[in-house]
């Protein structure tokens, strides 16, 4: 089992209530928030720091955008009392945001990323993570992301699209682990 830095911080991307309901196409990891909350109680009981990121969209129609009801958080992923929380506007948590500054303030070398989706805000926020030369971590079973029409008719089922963003990561801006293997290495 990897052993993670005492400086890691665990960056939960985005999970939020919207996610769950139209527009939204399918979703494909049916663990998603199992994974999660596990990833955080784990976190948290090795008191080590979260930093939240959640989505407020600036687009009027957004099920994102602030006052709507699928901006709050998914049950159990709410940040606790001294978690910071990070706000964005575009797919990238790191863009626009005070999120670098956090991370260096704190010393952290090392990022853990898990959240929805894994092919848009969780991959911008990786790539662009690894850019700046953190050790990006991402925890692959607590990701999930959508069917995506292939633009020819068809639709990419939301695992394959899964599967292709987290072999593209693996292979040049992150470390690729599961649940259980972060949860071992606290």
């Amino acid at each position: 089992m990897p052993t993670l830095p005492e400086n890691a911080v665990l960056i939960p991307i985005d999970m939020q209530q919207a996610f769950d309901a139209a527009p939204w196409p399918r979703r494909w990891n049916e663990r998603l928030d199992e994974n999660g909350l596990a990833l955080l109680a784990a976190w948290r009981a090795a008191r080590r720091p979260i930093i939240h990121v959640r989505h407020d969209s600036v687009e009027p129609a957004s099920t994102l955008r602030p006052e709507a009801p699928g901006n709050a958080f998914r049950p159990g992923f709410a940040p606790q009392e001294g978690e910071p929380l990070v706000t964005k506007s575009v797919n990238a948590a790191f863009i626009g945001t005070d999120l670098d500054l956090r991370l260096r303030r704190l010393g952290a070398d090392t990022v853990v990323l898990f959240g929805v989706s894994t092919d848009m805000c969780v991959s911008t926020s990786v790539r662009v993570g690894a850019n700046l030369g953190y050790r990006v971590i991402l925890v692959e079973d607590a990701c999930d992301c959508f069917d995506l029409p292939d633009g020819e008719g068809g639709t990419i089922a939301a695992r394959d699209v899964h599967r292709a963003h987290v072999a593209t990561l693996r292979h040049e801006f992150a470390t690729v682990l599961r649940t259980a293997e972060i949860v071992a290495g606290l």
